[in-house]
């Protein structure tokens, strides 16, 4: 069978939403001709991909797994679509991938000032999937957090940086200075394995609401800071790594020079946070 595409988008967002009237809302047109299109894409499937009742829309066994592989598909047919574009207008362009709470825009405005002639777009990378952009052509290069796949990968080190504890101004720990992770003990932890949250404002909103707390990176804490929440340096807890990644093959003509000046501009950047956290934070491994 020929996949239609535009099934499998209309599937993608009951998939997201759990719900036809909400994902008719997002795509822009009528619930029920939502619900004829995803009854004939189970049809030319043959298995169905929902379970549904007069409360809930659930994902079946083949339907969870479609939902898995349709994000890559669609995404990389979208990233083949608008490079097909670029050549056709004449237009060099390269995408970036940054995971939350890491700034790229210094490396961009040095290779700005080489190649004033390549556009430069961003696309931010969830922490459950960060090597994902790499993989499905949205983007070219990642400055991104380890650990991920780096299988089919040319990863180039930056920098080090200490994991924090987020937890609200009135947490029974919100007066130390620093905590060992046997502090932690007994404590829910809001991860991807207990609860996936969709960005580092829901998390936040969450540990601030009591549901738990969170242990991210301290540009992560740094970039959305809470009057509400604290965060206190792990001083026992492993570093987290940051890089510069590339798909291996790809780093040719400006992904190259990016690359380069990248690495010379993050690096540098990445050595004045560890001197700042290191003052702030003397206990930080």
């Amino acid at each position: 069978m020929d996949l239609d595409l535009r099934k499998l988008r209309y599937f993608v967002a009951v998939a997201d939403h759990r719900h036809f009237g909400r994902a008719a809302e997002r795509l822009y047109i009528a619930q029920p001709v939502l619900s004829r299109q995803i009854r004939a894409f189970e049809q030319e499937l043959g298995c169905a991909l929902f379970v549904r009742t007069t409360r809930s829309v659930e994902l079946t066994a083949a339907g969870r797994r479609l939902h898995e592989e349709a994000r890559g598909l669609t995404t990389a047919v979208e990233a083949a679509l608008r490079r097909v574009r670029d050549a056709d207008r004449g237009v060099r362009r390269i995408v970036i991938a940054f995971s939350p709470g890491l700034h790229v825009s210094e490396a961009i405005v040095a290779f700005a000032a080489r190649h004033p002639d390549v556009e430069v777009g961003l696309v931010p990378s969830r922490w459950w999937e960060v090597d994902a952009p790499l993989r499905d052509g949205r983007a070219q290069v990642g400055h991104l957090r380890r650990p991920f796949d780096t299988k089919g990968l040319h990863v180039v080190p930056i920098g080090r940086e200490p994991k924090v504890a987020c937890v609200p101004v009135t947490h029974r720990l919100a007066g130390r200075e620093e905590l060992l992770s046997a502090d932690l003990d007994g404590e829910t932890v809001l991860d991807a394995r207990r609860r996936r949250t969709s960005s580092v404002e829901e998390k936040f909103e969450l540990v601030a609401a009591g549901h738990g707390i969170a242990l991210v990176p301290l540009s992560v804490a740094r970039s959305y800071p809470r009057p509400d929440l604290v965060h206190l340096t792990v001083t026992d807890a492993p570093p987290v790594e940051t890089c510069l990644a590339v798909p291996e093959g790809g780093g040719e003509g400006p992904v190259a020079d990016f690359v380069e000046i990248a690495t010379a501009v993050l690096r540098e950047r990445a050595a004045a946070q560890d001197q700042q956290a290191v003052r702030e934070h003397p206990g930080a491994p």
